[in-house]
């Protein structure tokens, strides 16, 4: 009979054993659900509403079950539904009537609450850190070109000339929105909820903050029916992780559009490549896809549980078990992706001259023209028109803007002068441009050693 089955006169059927059960993937959080037992077994014997004795008993072969589930020596059934009972039928076998204390003044609707925030706060935890070392080796690679020139793009059209260094720490600047996203989340999923009960809390006089304190939380629930119900910590961290998805999946089509032979920009070591099973010279990008596709599935996660939560009342529904899965598909996939994306961008190989060559198309420093004009008095609007005009007669003349001769510059507008002619250097338009937070050499090296000293890089 299940631990709560005294009320019913018939045994679960097999189909609704293995249709309920939540064992198979909530396993991995025995770790949090025996310190949050540990933690209200104290509790229960500090306050005298067990014998200490038996708050001692219970918390040692807590710590023995622990030891047997890291050796991979417990045995899950579905009969047992779930980590919890699991635990705590381990514990009544061990310790008989004293066993079976560690469930009171608690409910699995409390108890789940808290095995899942103690949980996602270790595990932000380490995306955090993850994340950070995304950050280095997007640093690391900026630092090594910090000259090397590319076109920068909009609409996918060359548009002007950027510094590659530039460009990666764009990327970088996301990643530390999505630490800012998932530091916030980790402050609403850092509170204690263990105590509510099953809706309305307890009537026996046990102490919320003795817990709170054990397990480190700032701060604990105010409402026992919002506790049990709430899930908005989840969807918040998958919603953080599905934008750090999205940033990655532009990195990737970056780098992917980078690696092709149109732009041969860059390649990546072979070491983070696949090939083609009919293609012999075939040197696929994989990782950079795989990233890009798996946003998508991260998204899913967050769309099936705001649709799991969306209609349900309060407090507690069984619709709430379904949580776990989206969750921990989410957090497996984006720890994936961190694990070979930061290694895979240190390996990357850049091809410095392709992407000046590409960078050195006259046209685009068309902008730096117009804004000659401007230091020579012509509003702007005037001088966008001029050069317009200007990039029409190169076109009808069948020129490229560099080819224009002074005379014929002139011809369209006559402001122009000799320094003009010496505008279409890719490196000279980079050079120019040292506003804060642009892309010109000093301004990039103030960036980058931002970064380093950021991240503690030497």
């Amino acid at each position: 009979m299940a631990l709560w089955g005294g009320r019913f006169a018939e045994n679960t059927q097999k189909c609704v054993q293995d249709f309920t059960q939540s064992i198979s993937y909530d396993q991995r959080l025995y770790k949090h659900d025996i310190a949050g037992s540990k933690a209200h077994a104290t509790m229960l014997g500090a306050t005298g509403i067990i014998p200490k004795e038996s708050a001692a008993m219970i918390c040692e072969k807590l710590d023995e079950i622990r030891k047997k589930i890291d050796a991979g020596e417990m045995e899950f059934k579905v009969e047992l539904e779930d980590i919890h009972m699991h635990i705590e039928s381990a514990l009544t076998e061990a310790l008989g009537p004293e066993g079976a204390r560690v469930h009171t003044a608690r409910s699995r609707n409390d108890q789940i609450a808290l095995d899942i925030r103690l949980y996602l706060r270790d595990e932000i935890d380490g995306i955090m850190e993850l994340l950070r070392g995304f950050q280095k080796a997007l640093v690391k690679k900026a630092d090594a070109n910090r000259r090397t020139v590319m076109p920068g793009f909009t609409h996918l059209q060359h548009a002007q000339p950027v510094l590659l260094a530039h460009h990666l720490l764009a990327y970088v600047e996301m990643f530390n929105r999505d630490l800012g996203r998932l530091a916030d989340a980790r402050k609403r999923i850092n509170i204690m909820p263990l105590g509510s009960g099953a809706i309305a809390g307890t009537t026996l006089p046990i102490d919320r903050d003795f817990v709170r304190k054990q397990l480190d939380f700032p701060e604990m629930t105010r409402n026992s029916m919002d506790a049990v119900a709430d899930r908005d910590f989840a969807c918040e961290l998958l919603s953080a992780l599905s934008i750090f998805c999205m940033h990655v999946s532009r990195l990737s089509e970056d780098m992917i559009l980078w690696m092709s032979q149109e732009f041969s920009f860059m390649t990546f070591s072979d070491a983070f490549c696949t090939g083609s099973s009919l293609m012999p010279q075939k040197k696929n990008p994989d990782i950079a896809e795989l990233s890009r596709g798996k946003t998508g599935r991260v998204y899913g996660d967050l769309v099936a549980l705001l649709t799991i939560c969306k209609g349900l009342p309060l407090t507690y529904n069984r619709d709430l078990q379904e949580d776990k899965e989206p969750l921990f598909d989410a957090l497996d996939t984006v720890r994936g992706i961190l694990s070979v994306y930061p290694p895979m961008i240190e390996g990357m190989k850049v091809n410095p001259e392709k992407m000046l060559q590409a960078a050195s198309d006259p046209g685009l420093m068309a902008t730096d023209l117009a804004e000659a004009l401007v230091r020579k008095g012509v509003p702007f609007r005037h001088a966008h028109h001029k050069v317009g005009a200007l990039v029409r007669f190169a076109g009808e003349h069948n020129k490229q803007l560099n080819e224009i001769t002074l005379e014929e510059m002139k011809s369209v507008f006559p402001e122009a002068d000799e320094s003009m002619l010496s505008l279409f250097k890719p490196e000279h338009s980079v050079e120019g441009r040292e506003v804060f937070g642009a892309t010109g050499y000093q301004a990039v090296a103030s960036q980058i050693d931002y970064w380093k000293a950021n991240l503690k890089l030497s």
